[in-house]
């Protein structure tokens, strides 16, 4: 999902309930931009505004169309800041792009190698939405990233993207130690990089060096997050009643919330299986909740973890690349694999 995905289409199909007694009514008052924010981040949040998708009421081509136009705009930002080369192959039979740094692989670097999981709902993102979030970690930190095109709904279903990672996965073990790999993704990206690690897992294979799961993860979205959100984005109402125990996705229908592969978050036995993982967000995304609570069952875990939320800032704020909360971003998600993938073969 990107940050024009409104946090009421997510939710729409959410029943309204009785009153809780320990329910609140919050007063209508005018949130102003955090005061934490740059100067070029409050011009980005009105691109942003600017940007945003319509109700596309059901209709899947017309929102994979603007996601397109979308994600062009995004990459077109991305090679203004970053130099990279970029070319097509399949690895274990899947489409990928394979993302490395124009100056070549930092020495450091060398063995390391990053597998994204682009974001996109779960319905669109291949391409340019999987190269914007690949293009500035290859450059910042110096490292090939191969952007895994995998499987979309609601052609396919749960488990079609986990397979697909896990089978890139797997081939790349053929040249690179299991410690010297990383998985990373935002959004629906950030939920399938859990889900897939904890199906790597099942698979019988060693687990990955690190993860990243940003603005989601393998657990339904839940706490304060989703009903903020959208009234603090300008993105669309706070949902009403209380939130579903599942994640409201074609991709997901009729998994059930008890199942640790999809939901490895709320499993204990797959949160201390988990390697390092680094989570990230807006404070005002609608996943923050889910990620704070991911951080603390992986913390209880012993499971080295770090939570950082970007006050003011909506979900998926980083695929904007022309504020320097994006650029402190991409230096953190760079400098936490560095510190937790093993040198290369």
């Amino acid at each position: 999902m990107r940050s024009a995905v409104t946090i009421a289409s997510l939710f729409c199909a959410v029943p309204a309930a009785a009153q809780d007694p320990a329910a609140q009514q919050v007063q209508a008052f005018t949130l102003p931009p955090s005061s934490q924010l740059s100067a070029e981040a409050r011009q980005v949040l009105a691109r942003m505004a600017a940007a945003r998708s319509p109700d596309f009421k059901g209709d899947i081509a017309k929102a994979r169309a603007f996601f397109q136009r979308y994600n062009d705009d995004r990459l077109a930002e991305m090679r203004q800041h970053f130099q990279t080369s970029e070319r097509e192959a399949k690895i274990g039979g899947v489409p990928v792009h394979i993302v490395t740094p124009r100056s070549g692989i930092a020495s450091r670097q060398r063995g390391r190698v990053l597998i994204n999981v682009h974001g996109g709902a779960f319905m669109w993102g291949s391409g340019s939405g999987a190269l914007v979030e690949a293009i500035p970690i290859a450059a910042v930190m110096g490292v090939e990233v191969v952007t895994v095109d995998y499987r979309l709904t609601p052609e396919n279903r749960y488990p079609a993207a986990s397979e697909d990672v896990t089978a890139v996965y797997r081939a790349l073990l053929k040249d690179h130690r299991a410690a010297a790999i990383g998985i990373y993704g935002c959004s629906a990206g950030g939920i399938i990089t859990a889900q897939a690690t904890a199906w790597i897992r099942k698979q019988g294979l060693p687990k990955p060096g690190a993860i990243g799961t940003f603005c989601g993860t393998g657990a339904p979205y839940s706490g304060d997050g989703p009903y903020l959100a959208g009234p603090t984005t300008g993105s669309g109402p706070a949902p009403v009643g209380p939130l579903p125990d599942t994640l409201p996705t074609a991709y997901l229908a009729g998994i059930a919330a008890s199942d640790p592969l999809a939901y490895p978050m709320t499993s204990q036995e797959a949160v201390a299986a988990m390697p390092p993982t680094l989570l990230l967000a807006g404070s005002r995304d609608f996943a923050a909740s889910a990620l704070t609570l991911a951080h603390r069952r992986l913390s209880a875990a012993g499971i080295s973890s770090e939570l950082h939320l970007f006050d003011g800032l909506p979900h998926a704020f980083f695929v904007w690349p022309d504020m320097p909360e994006s650029a402190e971003a991409y230096r953190l998600i760079a400098r936490f694999f560095d510190r937790h993938l093993k040198a290369g073969r």
